[in-house]
């Protein structure tokens, strides 16, 4: 009997055991989970290399103004900033790492506009931005008023910018389209490219760098508006919601104001925070 009774107690025990490892698993998941903290991860998409905005620091930490924003907001939606997991996203894969459900929401100098709003939905804007040219310092053939076709432009692939250029800034220019704005940086060094054109924001952020002092400098055009706004799936108007409301606070604590100082100082001539929906053409 005796060893009939040991079998009993170790099936019962192995239950028991199942049920543990089946109830740590469900706890466990790290999800992003919409508006809902109690230690749960949520993923958000921004730029690497984009000083100012979106940068991957040496030491794996991450600075610029789209991850303060960024923070900000998974903050109000009750995450901690140990739980919040930045993902790379490219401008060309935006749309997709929303469709697949790479990323809960993205905050990537991601401009608003009616193409894009047909794949997925966005919250803000909570920066307005311009396109400009960025040239080398000695650069005297590039100027307010100069025709741009012919020349050697270049932008990221995905990118407004890039599509400005080509359907109306210049479309007869010489445009290099690349992965990274660190390309079109290194290809403007080198003297490859004429410019590099994109938002000022980012463009600023470029020339401020240590390295680039005094190297660059910005043509101080406003050849497009670009209201930045924060990506979500489409049909999350749940989602759209809640991080409205948390860039509405972000302005009124002046939270946004220090942001901008920290991130983009004296140099950038930024607009007021534009107000919920207000999409300036």
């Amino acid at each position: 009997m005796c060893p009939m009774k040991l079998l009993k107690v170790t099936a019962a025990s192995a239950t028991v055991f199942a049920l543990a490892l089946t109830a740590t698993a469900c706890g466990s998941d790290d999800g992003g989970d919409s508006g809902n903290g109690g230690g749960k991860k949520i993923t958000v998409g921004i730029k690497y290399d984009q000083p100012g905005i979106g940068l991957k620091e040496p030491d794996g930490s991450f600075s610029g103004f789209d991850v303060d924003v960024a923070t900000y907001v998974a903050k109000q939606l009750g995450y901690d900033a140990k739980n919040i997991e930045f993902k790379e996203t490219p401008s060309a894969d935006r749309e997709n790492a929303l469709k697949r459900g790479d990323v809960d929401f993205i905050v990537a100098s991601y401009s608003i506009n009616d193409e894009r709003k047909k794949q997925v939905d966005f919250a803000g804007p909570y920066l307005l931005a311009h396109q400009d040219l960025l040239v080398r310092a000695d650069e005297k053939g590039i100027s307010e008023g100069t025709d741009l076709n012919g020349k050697k432009l270049c932008s990221v692939t995905g990118s407004t910018s890039a599509q400005n250029v080509k359907k109306e800034i210049a479309p007869k220019a010489n445009l290099q389209e690349v992965g990274t704005y660190s390309e079109c940086v290194d290809g403007l060094a080198s003297g490859a490219v004429d410019a590099l054109t994109t938002d000022d924001s980012i463009l600023a952020g470029y020339s401020a760098q240590e390295q680039y002092k005094g190297k660059f400098k910005l043509v101080g055009l406003k050849l497009s508006n670009e209201n930045y706004g924060i990506g979500v799936k489409k049909g999350d108007t749940e989602m759209v919601d809640k991080i409205n409301k948390a860039l509405e606070k972000m302005v009124s604590d002046k939270s946004w104001d220090k942001a901008v100082q920290e991130n983009f100082g004296d140099s950038y001539k930024n607009e007021p925070a534009p107000k919920i929906g207000d999409i300036v053409k």
